[in-house]
């Protein structure tokens, strides 16, 4: 899989620009990214802190630990 430009701060943080009343269309062009990507990151970091968004990253990374055990 490919691994992203940004870290998980970076999203959260792009996306508390959007939350503070920056537009999609603003922070799309602003940081080089798609409408999708941006859709996409709020869909799965929407709600999160950093903090959050780090154990989310830590349990996936397990998880596919895990799958390649089995």
């Amino acid at each position: 899989m490919r691994k992203s430009r940004f870290s998980e701060e970076q999203i959260i943080g792009i996306l508390k620009e959007h939350q503070a009343g920056m537009g999609a269309k603003e922070l799309c062009r602003k940081h080089g990214i798609s409408d999708g990507t941006f859709y996409k990151w709020r869909s799965k970091y929407g709600s999160m802190d950093v903090s959050e968004a780090k154990r989310l990253k830590a349990l996936e990374i397990e998880n596919t630990k895990l799958k390649k055990m089995l």
